[in-house]
């Protein structure tokens, strides 16, 4: 792409299924409004497009964005193209970011705009892991036509590891650009006074989904447990597979060693962050593995598979350790290898800390906003 014109503000449209109050928000509606929230403070004008919920207000302003919500989780990708032809298309937008979260939305072949894709990760067949068969072959079958929709759409990947998953689907590489995420260091950081737990916690912070695979960390436990390890794992977190996690916990015995928290507010996760022995996450494949930074960023290692995403937010052996994906020994073993050996726990997170500090979100947002002008700059005078 050629440089980008005459520094204007842009007027951008983004389009996702969730903005950040929706219940089922996660850490790519955290990336949406700390990227573009901090464009609009740089001078941009910026809507969102986003799905509703029951009871929400229709239309408000998050983080100076003018977020509009259409349809409902399983409509959206109906009720989003309708409501933009009735109340948004007639708005001059210089440019229109697909930010593609499990199916597309097609906008291509309903935006004026040029239209740009942000990529966090593709289900793929873990889609089938996470629901019924029915809804899982739709989604799978939905991510089929992305190589022939947006082969030559200008994309950005949150990691490497989507990248090389765009490009094996059929994207063309030389359109895609990496841009990381983000963190808050001003706010993640190391507890003032060094506090800890008293006895060793595991912490898992996250959607309770069934393609996380929770349960896989919840096996490793039991296995440290029976091995005589007192250990606890703090599980902060809302979603569908809850009961069936806690009925895995009832069922191996080891209900007084696993405590699930629901939803935290932002202060309990700091907290949380801070004060556990470690961070845990044994999900399949990630975008980016967000909370690893933000663990990080507090001085806590974290043990994870060795899976997509993930492999790019921990340093194996530097800021946490990554074991081989469903390997259950593996993981009870890096778990009590650190749990065991303070010295060398503290200065991994003292490296997590330092890798955390070379990502920031007003990097993240100053990088999006160059890629952005180049888009526009690429499509021509409007």
């Amino acid at each position: 792409m050629t440089s980008g014109p005459p520094s204007r503000p842009l007027r951008i449209l983004v389009v996702n299924w969730l903005d950040r109050e929706n219940p089922k928000s996660g850490g790519a509606e955290v990336h949406l409004h700390e990227t573009f929230g901090r464009l609009v403070a740089r001078g941009h004008e910026v809507s969102l497009l986003a799905s509703g919920w029951s009871g929400c207000a229709p239309r408000v302003t998050l983080d100076g964005i003018d977020v509009h919500r259409a349809g409902a989780r399983y409509t959206f990708s109906f009720a989003g193209p309708r409501y933009f032809r009735r109340h948004m298309a007639a708005q001059p937008y210089d440019v229109v970011v697909e930010d593609l979260n499990k199916v597309p939305l097609f906008t291509r072949y309903w935006a004026k705009a040029p239209v740009a894709l942000l990529v966090h990760h593709l289900f793929g067949v873990t889609a089938f892991q996470e629901a019924h068969i029915p809804l899982a072959t739709a989604t799978w079958l939905l991510e089929r036509p992305i190589p022939w929709v947006f082969r030559d759409t200008p994309a950005v990947a949150v990691s490497e590891s989507t990248k090389e998953d765009l490009v094996d689907r059929g994207l063309r590489a030389e359109r895609i650009e990496v841009i990381p995420n983000g963190i808050e260091l001003e706010r993640f950081t190391p507890h003032p006074q060094a506090a800890r737990t008293p006895s060793p916690t595991v912490l898992y912070i996250g959607r309770l989904q069934r393609y996380k695979h929770v349960d896989l960390l919840i096996r490793g436990m039991k296995l440290l447990i029976d091995d005589g390890v007192d250990v606890r794992l703090r599980v902060a977190g809302a979603g569908d597979d809850r009961p069936n996690l806690e009925s895995l916990v009832a069922k191996l015995g080891i209900g007084d060693s696993i405590e699930f928290l629901g939803f935290v507010t932002e202060e309990q996760k700091l907290d949380l962050l801070r004060t556990s022995w470690l961070h845990a996450i044994t999900s399949p494949k990630e975008g980016w593995g967000i909370s690893c930074m933000e663990a990080g960023a507090c001085g806590t290692a974290t043990v994870a598979s060795d899976s997509p995403g993930l492999r790019e937010s921990v340093v194996d052996k530097r800021t946490g350790i990554l074991v081989p994906h469903g390997d259950l020994p593996a993981l009870a073993q890096a778990l009590r290898s650190l749990i065991d050996d303070r010295e060398r726990r503290e200065e991994m997170g003292r490296q997590a800390r330092l890798f955390a500090e070379g990502f920031s979100w007003d990097a993240s947002a100053e990088a999006m906003e160059d890629f952005l002008r180049r888009v526009v700059a690429q499509s021509g005078p409007r």
